[in-house]
C-alpha cells in the first residue's frame, strides 16, 4: 500500500477528514474516561525540530505515549541535519528505524524532499507556509463546540500566513468560507496558499467588515518565526488588526474566538477577547492531542471500527 503523508490540509479528502474528525471524538472520549487504549504499541515516533515548540512537541510526545508507542526528539542541531547531511539522506536513514514522522521546519520544500524518499507516513508539525496539524484541531474544536463547519464563515483577522493559508485549504475541502483582513502588503497569495479557486474566501480592507456575522474569529502572532527581522516594520503595519471586543461584537452573538498560541496580549488580541466567554483557545489547544493521535492512528493504521 502506498505511504500516505499529511503534509499539507489538502492532503486528505473532505471523506478522510470527517473520519480524522471522529477518531478524534472516540478517543478523546477514551481519555476522559481513564479507558487505555494501545493500538500503536511497539510502534515508534521520531519527531524532528528545527523550530522551536511547545504545544507540538508535547502533543505528539504524549500523544504518541497514551497510544501505546514511543516517541523521539531530535532536533536538526543536534543530528547531522545540522552538519549539512542531505535531507534525502535523512529520509532514507530515518525512515528505516522508526514507524512515522514529524517534522517542524522552515521551508515546506523541506519536508516535501524528506517525504519523497521516506518509507513510512511524514506529517508536517509546522512550515513557513501551511499548519495543517493545528487547524484540524481547530476544526475539530468548531465541532466539538457548535456543529458542523459546512456553511459557516470564520474571520482571519492579521497575516496572511501558514495558519492563513491552511483556513483557506480547509474552507475548500469542507465547504465553508473564510473572510481574510490583513495590512496592506500581507494580503493573501493563492499560489502560495495552494489554492484552487476563490469561491471559499473574501478579502476586506477593514477588519470590522470581516468579522461581521463571522462564526468563528481567529487570528496568529503579528510576526511568526523566522520572521523576526520584520519584527518593527509588522508592529507598526498591524497596529488596527488587533481582534478586540469590537470586531467580536459585529460577530454572530455566539461567535468562537481561537488563537493558536503563543499569544501575545494587546497585540494581535485584547486580553478581554482571549480570556473572555467567547474564547476557545484553552480547548483547541488541548484538542491538538486528541486530533494528532487520531491522525497517526489513521496514517499507520487505516480506517479501523472500535
Amino acid at each position: 500500500m502506498a505511504v500516505k503523508h499529511f503534509m499539507q490540509f489538502r492532503d486528505f479528502t473532505r471523506d478522510e477528514l470527517g473520519y480524522v474528525f471522529q477518531r478524534t471524538r472516540i478517543i478523546k472520549d477514551r481519555f476522559k474516561r481513564y479507558q487505555p487504549y494501545h493500538p500503536l504499541a511497539d510502534r515508534t515516533l521520531a519527531m524532528i525540530f528545527e523550530k522551536s515548540s511547545t504545544r507540538t512537541r508535547l502533543s505528539f510526545e504524549a500523544g504518541m505515549h497514551q497510544l501505546g508507542g514511543a516517541a523521539i526528539y531530535l532536533n536538526t542541531r543536534d543530528t547531522q541535519l545540522g552538519r549539512g547531511e542531505p535531507v534525502e539522506d535523512a529520509a532514507e536513514v530515518i525512515s528505516r528505524m522508526v514507524d512515522i514522522v514529524m517534522i517542524r521546519t522552515f521551508e515546506q520544500d523541506i519536508i516535501e524532499r524528506f517525504a519523497a524518499h521516506s518509507r513510512v507516513p511524514v506529517i508536517n508539525g509546522l512550515t513557513n507556509e501551511y499548519h495543517p496539524c493545528q487547524i484540524l484541531a481547530d476544526i475539530c474544536t468548531y465541532i466539538e463546540q457548535r456543529g458542523d463547519i459546512q456553511g459557516k464563515t470564520v474571520a482571519w483577522i492579521g497575516d496572511s500566513n501558514n495558519m492563513c493559508n491552511t483556513w483557506l485549504q480547509a474552507a475548500e475541502i469542507l465547504d465553508f468560507n473564510v473572510h481574510v483582513s490583513t495590512p496592506p502588503g500581507y494580503e493573501v497569495e493563492p499560489e502560495r496558499a495552494n489554492l484552487f479557486g476563490t469561491d471559499h474566501y473574501e478579502s476586506f480592507a477593514d477588519p470590522i467588515d470581516a468579522c461581521r456575522a463571522a462564526d468563528l474569529v481567529t487570528t496568529d502572532v503579528w510576526t511568526s518565526m523566522g520572521f523576526e527581522a520584520e519584527n518593527a516594520a509588522r508592529q507598526e503595519a498591524f497596529a488596527d488588526w488587533q481582534v478586540d471586543a469590537d470586531m467580536m461584537r459585529v460577530a454572530r452573538p455566539d461567535t468562537l474566538f481561537m488563537h493558536c498560541l503563543p499569544a501575545h496580549r494587546g497585540e494581535e488580541v485584547a486580553a478581554e477577547v482571549i480570556d473572555g466567554p467567547q474564547s476557545v483557545v484553552w480547548e483547541e489547544a488541548a484538542n491538538r492531542l486528541h486530533a494528532q493521535k487520531a491522525l497517526m492512528e489513521y496514517l499507520l493504521l487505516g480506517r479501523i471500527e472500535k
